[in-house]
């Protein structure tokens, strides 16, 4: 049995106390990304399973059919549109599925409104550069205490990001579904009547949805034109949530006035290739909503599990069990 774990950008997986669960197995991490799709599929010909590092590789149609020795796809973390389930079907290719947790990414989240709020990113690199107290064009930061977030999608993330906001003082708006709204409104915050008062009226915004052909491009440039000249927009769940190129526009032309992005239509990404990053109004973390030690050690723990209990003859959490 061959396995490959796909990803592993920082070169951490081996460190993790749960690669115990691999000892003895044929394993190759590779912690650079490929550079063809050909080099891809040289790197898996001959793999009996692959563990993918979340959403970091596409397993298309086109992948599977290339790959005839491939028997198991171990997901950390939750299947999302990144694996083909009917292609999987159609070559016989189990997909085990993980747990996910919404701490890392909700404190990740949190840390970005205070830091963009607080602007405490660009004064901590003037500051080392020899400047006291100074944000360049960015002038003071502000307080969260009696402003209004807006939380568009109420799931275990957005529950969480309400609690905090509680915590700080902030009058907190949902918008979403129904159920989103209905449960918002059953503890105790508001719910907006519309799409169009809910971006009006937030000083803070944070998109907490799942990706899908409804979210997709959800948030438009009017959305966004709706917006106060001093709010900040934040997406630590997908960047394709909000139109192509709304967002660099808006903020050019000064709505909303800020934003913190986790998320990019191109992953990894470069200066070169997201012109967000370049933006002084705009604090941009390279996709660390679910990368830490705590995480990481739930999603590969599971991840290992499923591969060994799969090769042992007990496959469990398959979410396509019926071509076992």
């Amino acid at each position: 049995m061959k396995i490959a774990i796909l990803d592993d950008y920082q070169d951490v997986v081996k460190g993790l106390n749960c690669y115990a669960l691999l000892d003895g197995l044929d394993t190759t991490v590779y912690i650079d990304k490929p550079e063809s799709f050909d080099q891809l599929v040289s790197r898996l010909l001959d793999k009996d399973a692959v563990v993918l590092i979340r959403e970091r590789t596409e397993f298309s149609p086109e992948l599977l059919a290339r790959l005839p020795n491939l028997k198991l796809i171990s997901q950390t973390g939750k299947i999302s549109n990144h694996i083909n389930l009917e292609s999987c079907n159609e070559h016989r290719v189990a997909v085990a599925e993980g747990v996910g947790s919404p701490i890392a990414p909700s404190e990740l989240c949190w840390s970005l409104i205070l830091a963009s709020s607080r602007h405490i990113v660009p004064y901590a690199v003037n500051f080392q550069q020899g400047s006291w107290q100074y944000s360049g064009s960015l002038g003071l930061g502000r307080t969260l205490n009696n402003l209004t977030i807006g939380i568009w999608g109420y799931g275990k993330i957005g529950q969480r990001i309400a609690k905090y906001a509680k915590f700080f003082g902030m009058k907190i708006v949902v918008w979403g579904s129904q159920v989103s709204k209905d449960k918002a409104l059953s503890d105790g915050f508001e719910a907006a009547t519309s799409k169009q008062e809910f971006f009006a009226q937030s000083d803070v915004l944070s998109l907490h949805l799942r990706l899908s052909s409804k979210t997709k491009a959800c948030v438009t440039y009017d959305d966004l034109q709706l917006m106060k000249k001093d709010a900040l927009i934040v997406n630590t769940s997908r960047a394709q949530l909000i139109e192509t190129n709304a967002l660099i526009r808006s903020l050019k032309e000064g709505r909303p006035g800020f934003a913190a992005l986790d998320v990019y239509d191109s992953e990894p990404t470069t200066l070169e290739q997201e012109p967000l990053l370049a933006m002084p109004n705009v604090l941009c973390t390279p996709h660390l909503g679910y990368v830490e030690k705590n995480n990481y050690e739930l999603y590969f723990n599971i991840a290992f599990e499923n591969v060994v209990n799969y090769f042992q003859g007990q496959p469990q959490n398959i979410a396509n069990p019926e071509i076992l």
